[in-house]
């Protein structure tokens, strides 16, 4: 199984999956620690809040799980589209995160604060 974690600084989980141009790729089965495979910095056209579907293929296609700390409806709404599974987390660790996902004890994110209104006003006039 493809872990992809939003890492902006290729360590720690990021939120805001959706403008993301650093993941960490991990492997592995669940019940099995997580190995890293490849740090991915998307082209600014790849990140998610600027590729369009109708663009093709999107490097982390192969994903079966994208983990961030934050994501907008619309990107919720995309990646179910694409059938990747986005899980939201607290952890702020990205090699824990993939280990505990596939552990199934993934740290829930923290309940929605006022950035998240933001996030949604913008979401609503947002191509994604």
């Amino acid at each position: 199984m493809q872990i992809a974690v939003a890492s902006g600084d290729f360590k720690s989980v990021s939120g805001h999956a959706g403008q993301v141009r650093r993941w960490l790729i991990f492997e592995g089965e669940m019940g099995q620690p997580a190995s890293m495979s490849e740090r991915l910095e998307l082209e600014s056209g790849q990140v998610f809040h600027h590729h369009k579907d109708k663009d093709g293929p999107h490097p982390l296609d192969a994903a079966q799980v994208l983990i961030s700390r934050s994501a907008g409806e619309g990107f919720l709404r995309r990646m179910a589209k694409r059938g990747i599974d986005v899980r939201l987390t607290s952890e702020r660790n990205a090699k824990k995160a993939a280990d505990d996902f596939l552990a199934g004890c993934l740290k829930p994110a923290h309940p929605p604060g006022l950035m998240s209104l933001f996030c949604k006003l913008r979401d609503l006039f947002s191509q994604h």
